[in-house]
């Protein structure tokens, strides 16, 4: 069964969410519909979000400027911070899986990757690399003084450094002088960022020049690979870990509701992006590449950043019949709490009333799809179930877990694109899925983000869930469904 415990702390109720969006409950399966228990903890979870939204922004009839300078004025809750029981748990797990594969060290650096690994050994990001032994104390590199003096002036600030030799410098000549330092010259050491460590760096993130200048200075040593042994023991979240992942997918929420109130016919594009961007800075937290996905149009199959944040191109007005869709990667502490946000501005081509049906169904299937147990080629499963029935395509992944590890798209129902751009576009990928045999145990996190299309036409929602030991827990509700609004 899903659960959604923070949503049940405090907030005046407001029916503001539910008067604003259409009631489908006949394709949105029995579990979700009007007059059941489950249904009604559902809709009253939503209004207390609401309630907390409302207290924030003022009065919703203010202009939205000023709604937005009445949330500054607000205070915001601190998010929690990672206890030194959370470094312990990461360091000795890792030396555990080191000692059973024989490795006296590995090397992990950000390499200026995606998922900032170097930050899981040390709770910070200096553009380092750090060095774990199996039997000493880890060292960490860092390339510039300016961001050592940035991590003192935290333990200034009474926050603990979990790593205390922090040193000046960079490269895999000097990593290894670590090495040697330490009597590893002739060791095993277990490098990370060969394989694949995030979408679009499937090959590894790990710089020639830093591999050969290692490898030179080392050349009795034996190295190896250790990139999926990490990803893999990061998919599994502490208890710690996923109070920080709750933070984060609260403050996504709040974006989605700041979201939901900026889109309308005449608004810019880049007008949502700030708002929503400034909701997440403002509760203390940051996103992760690729930080903010938008995209608008009746008819607007892309996907990604807005085109105006990459070329010189201004940025699109939104108008009546739009959908308005974006990804949003609100990041706190090293969790990641992606979400997917579509809003309409009605009214919507009927495609696109279909399309949003079959992708709620199939978030709706997912949820109920997850337990300790199951295989992660089985929720693809049943998410694809509504898609079969439905005739609709799907351009982006169903799911994929937080943290690379599994990603899971469908092929189904692609043959509608024949002799189209997009048929072109899409035929030159393999449509699959990675690791399917990843078994979901208790504490991995899940991102269900079905997206339906037909045509060019695309509707996509969905959020996050934790597996627990009776199903999962679902981590937002706003985005989880269209949000619709009148155009004007």
């Amino acid at each position: 069964m899903a659960s959604r415990a923070w949503l049940h702390a405090g907030g005046q109720a407001s029916e503001t969410l539910d008067a604003q969006q259409p009631h489908h409950s006949q394709d949105m399966g029995p579990c979700r519909q009007a007059g059941t228990a489950h249904g009604r903890h559902r809709r009253e979870s939503r209004r207390r979000a609401c309630g907390r939204r409302a207290a924030l922004c003022g009065n919703r009839n203010a202009a939205p400027g000023v709604a937005r300078h009445q949330a500054v004025m607000k205070p915001v809750e601190a998010g929690p911070t990672l206890p030194l029981r959370e470094r312990d748990r990461r360091w000795s797990g890792l030396r555990r899986i080191m000692r059973s594969r024989a490795i006296d060290a590995i090397v992990v650096g950000s390499f200026q990757g995606r998922e900032r690994l170097e930050s899981y050994l040390s709770d910070d990001f200096l553009d380092a690399v750090v060095v774990l032994p199996l039997d000493s104390p880890p060292v960490m590199l860092a390339f510039s003084p300016s961001r050592v003096s940035r991590a003192y002036e935290s333990v200034r600030r009474g926050y603990d450094c979990w790593i205390d030799d922090i040193r000046i410098g960079y490269g895999g000549g000097r990593i290894a002088a670590i090495l040697a330092e330490r009597g590893l010259a002739e060791g095993c050491i277990g490098l990370v960022g060969f394989g694949p460590t995030a979408p679009g760096e499937m090959e590894g993130l790990l710089p020639l020049g830093f591999h050969a200048s290692l490898t030179a200075a080392l050349p009795r040593a034996r190295v190896v690979d250790f990139t999926q042994n990490l990803t893999d023991f990061i998919l599994l979240k502490s208890d710690d870990e996923l109070q920080l992942l709750r933070f984060a997918a609260r403050v996504s929420e709040e974006a989605c509701q700041v979201m939901a109130e900026v889109c309308a016919a005449d608004v810019s594009e880049a007008t949502v992006y700030a708002e929503v961007m400034r909701e997440i800075h403002r509760w203390g937290c940051d996103t992760r590449y690729p930080s903010f996905s938008l995209q608008s149009g009746p008819d607007n199959i892309s996907w990604g950043v807005p085109r105006w944040t990459v070329r010189a191109e201004p940025p699109r007005v939104l108008q009546v019949g739009d959908v308005v869709q974006a990804e949003i990667h609100t990041i706190y502490g090293g969790q990641e709490a992606q979400v997917q946000m579509c809003i309409a501005l009605d009214p919507l081509h009927p495609d696109l009333m279909k399309c949003e049906s079959v992708a709620r169904r199939s978030y709706d299937a997912g949820v109920r799809a997850i337990r300790p147990g199951i295989t992660f080629g089985e929720v693809v499963a049943a998410m694809e179930g509504p898609f079969r029935e439905s005739g609709c395509w799907s351009k982006t992944p169903l799911l994929h877990t937080f943290t690379f590890g599994s990603t899971g798209f469908t092929p189904l129902n692609r043959d509608q694109l024949a002799n189209t751009q997009e048929g072109w576009i899409e035929g030159q990928t393999k449509v699959g899925i990675r690791r399917a045999d990843l078994v979901l145990q208790p504490g991995m996190a899940l991102e269900l983000e079905p997206n339906a299309c037909l045509g060019n036409r695309r509707i996509n929602i969905g959020a996050g869930v934790v597996v627990t030991e009776g199903g999962c827990e679902e981590l937002n509700d706003i985005p989880t469904r269209v949000f619709h609004r009148a155009g004007r």
